[in-house]
């Protein structure tokens, strides 16, 4: 389709009452002027009046940014107790936050946040007596914290670091390189990376990047024709070797790594975020790759976590929904032998394999939450990790022959504390406990289980203060994701504790569509199942109030990325239902989503409007943009995108909210806070962080009718 540009008439912005809590008020917003597009599909024809609103770039939509972002902080800056809630906020974020220890050439590298540092610092010491090193600041690297560290790769002696940076929270990187030792910066510089690690072989490494976009659409042009790369150190980028690409399929992925010992090099191609080809070659000679296909199409999820010799080990759902480890010979890739077969009677979903010592550590979810197992190299079992409670596993590190090993643990209530773990006696004692300025003994966590609309068994986390009566008017913040096969298992979160504080509820719901139980739990909310994860989580929030939680006039509900579709499609199916709604960086248009980025890769979960009727007919159903009403009371809305989301597009929520304001009974706010310099929210510096919870919670309390006090 011809693009069209079209100006824009914006009307004066106010409110025709003050913003006083409980008092009826009537909004007016930016009147922004609808065009005429229309696109059609199959014969149907579909208005699109605020297309114009995708091109990000324009005069007209910054000036819409800009009126919106207004409306918003003045309606934000007379809740009178929001600075008060930002207060609190940073006293509980003040404290040293550490992440997992892992080593390199013999030495010990980890991530540290001081306390409200923008970004975490990248250590080294080298023994755990030695006084840590401060690597790499990322600090130093903007005045406003908005550069982040993306990645890293450290050679395997310990002499080269390579990081990888975003700006602005974008999921373009720059990669350079360091020489440990002396601090120096090499001259090695790599552009337009995207969706790549950062795997070293000798003096150089392997990194996945497309070609320079468009100046000027860099942010929302399709991403096509990935590549991956191995550059030697001291070498310009355009010398780069090319190592895998295939020109015949510009949408699909390449995603390089090497083993630990660095004997293999690994290559999975992608098409979609689901099922992936596998590709290995020895790395005897970079210059002379011999790739062995391991897994052929796109039907199974595949990754090697490692080898014995010429046997690599696959962890893959291939014929095992709920995963299984495999060993197969380089040599004769044809045949598979099982170490560790699936766990399909426990219901319980391999997440991932390490070596540890001379064992096999597995890492498992039950009911959505860790497990751990050891195993020797044959699968047989060896032992269980002891967990402190109901949580998550994170960043396990150790090596092969290494008796000492390091793993994070978080829950609820929990922040992540860090656990040494001796290999031989399957003993973990507290390396590091964070202090923070609030008592988990104050709050209690329990898991209940409860049916949806087919009577499919969904849990559901509950977390809230002791002593909290069940009687209906406890304000409430109902969470979900239901996408991608990707699980929601307990975390500790800093801006919840304000809220739980105050006497709020948080729960959160496993939605279908995730991976908490396998792969089959993942399919029964894609494409044309996808209505099983808005009823999922429609019927969470009837639990909660028919179990005298909350009621609909005391309940938020709140998702980011897919879980910004999920409250999008809920908010529009039971507007009536909930009293808050947070979409965050949501997927609001399906008819186009494929158009910008990496969103052609998501058909997998959602299938496409151009691919057959049937499949429009069911998108439309339910995409959030395309289903306001006019003249519905919708909950009290804050839309949360940023001017440099190159994940999902913030058109997507541009569109939706212009709609929702024209569409919508003026009774209640319908605000979108347009965060700049930031992306889709991997990198947001710590005060970036603080803003955007300190909104998004007085938001919610003050709409939920609560009056919360801060000593």
């Amino acid at each position: 389709m011809k693009k069209r540009i079209f100006f824009v008439i914006f009307a004066p912005v106010f409110l025709l009452s003050s913003c006083v809590q409980n008092k009826k008020q009537v909004f007016v917003y930016p009147k922004a002027k609808k065009v005429d597009t229309v696109d059609t599909y199959f014969g149907h024809k579909v208005p699109d009046p605020y297309r114009w609103l995708e091109n990000d770039n324009s005069a007209e939509t910054k000036q819409w940014v800009a009126e919106e972002n207004k409306l918003t902080m003045d309606y934000l800056s007379k809740i009178p107790f929001r600075e008060k809630l930002r207060e609190r906020l940073t006293q509980i974020w003040n404290y040293p936050k550490y992440g997992v220890p892992f080593k390199r050439g013999g030495i010990y590298f980890f991530f540290k946040n001081d306390g409200v540092q923008n970004q975490s610092v990248l250590y080294m010491q080298k023994n755990l007596e030695a006084t840590p090193e401060v690597l790499l600041d990322p600090n130093k690297l903007s005045n406003d914290g908005t550069v982040a560290l993306a990645s890293i790769g450290i050679s395997k002696n310990g002499k080269y670091l390579a990081y990888g940076i975003a700006r602005g929270g974008s999921d373009w990187n720059e990669i350079f390189v360091m020489n440990i030792a002396t601090r120096k910066m090499l001259p090695d510089s790599i552009n337009w990376v995207k969706f790549s690690g950062i795997s070293w072989k000798g003096d150089g490494f392997f990194y996945s990047a497309y070609s320079a976009p468009k100046k000027g659409e860099e942010l929302l042009q399709q991403n096509r024709f990935h590549k991956v790369f191995y550059h030697k150190l001291g070498t310009k980028q355009d010398k780069d070797l090319l190592i895998f690409h295939n020109d015949k399929y510009p949408l699909r992925n390449y995603y390089a790594y090497t083993t630990r010992d660095e004997k293999f090099l690994i290559v999975s191609e992608s098409e979609s975020t689901s099922g992936n080809a596998l590709y290995a070659a020895r790395l005897d000679d970079v210059n002379h790759l011999r790739f062995v296909n391991l897994y052929s199409d796109f039907k199974y999820d595949n990754s090697v976590v490692g080898h014995l010799g010429d046997d690599l080990l696959v962890l893959t759902n291939e014929n095992a929904p709920f995963y299984k480890l495999v060993k197969i010979n380089i040599n004769h890739p044809e045949k598979q032998a099982v170490i560790l077969p699936e766990k399909n009677n426990e219901k319980e979903v391999l997440q991932s394999v390490d070596f540890l010592g001379n064992q096999i550590f597995g890492e498992y979810l039950k009911d959505a939450s860790s497990r751990g197992y050891f195993y020797d190299y044959n699968g047989k079992y060896l032992g269980e990790l002891n967990l402190p409670e109901m949580g998550t596993i994170s960043g396990l590190s150790g090596e092969k022959g290494d008796d000492e090993a390091f793993y994070g643990f978080t829950s609820f209530t929990v922040p992540t504390t860090i656990f040494s773990l001796n290999v031989k006696t399957h003993q973990s004692t507290i390396f590091k406990k964070p202090q923070v300025n609030f008592n988990p003994d104050e709050f209690v966590t329990k898991q209940v289980f409860y049916r949806s609309k087919d009577s499919t068994l969904i849990p559901l986390f509950i977390t809230y203060k002791k002593g909290i009566e069940l009687n209906g008017e406890n304000p409430t913040l109902l969470y979900g994701y239901g996408g991608f096969n990707i699980s929601l298992t307990p975390g500790f979160s800093i801006s919840r504790i304000a809220f739980l504080e105050q006497g709020g509820i948080y729960a959160e719901a496993n939605l279908r569509g995730g991976g908490e139980y396998g792969e089959e739990w993942h399919l029964a909310g894609t494409k044309m199942h996808k209505q099983n994860v808005f009823d999922d989580f429609i019927y969470a929030a009837h639990y909660l109030i028919n179990e005298k939680y909350t009621n609909s006039d005391k309940l938020a509900i709140m998702g980011g990325s897919n879980g910004g579709l999920l409250i999008g499609a809920c908010m529009t199916q039971q507007p009536q239902l909930f009293r808050v709604a947070i979409p965050m960086v949501g997927v609001m248009d399906m008819l186009r989503y494929q158009k910008f980025t990496i969103g052609w890769a998501w058909a997998s979960d959602y299938g496409r409007s151009d691919e057959s009727e049937a499949m429009f007919k069911y998108l439309y159903g339910y995409s959030p943009l395309h289903n306001i009403k006019k003249g519905v009371l919708y909950p009290a809305t804050l839309a949360i995108t940023a001017d440099h989301d190159d994940r999902v597009v913030p058109g997507h929520t541009f569109k939706f909210m212009a709609t929702l304001q024209a569409d919508a009974l003026p009774e209640r706010p319908a605000l979108v806070r347009i965060e700049t310099r930031a992306g889709h929210g991997v990198g947001k510096p710590t005060s970036k962080q603080i803003n955007e919870s300190t909104d998004v919670y007085s938001f919610i309390m003050y709409n939920l009718g609560m009056k919360p006090h801060f000593e």
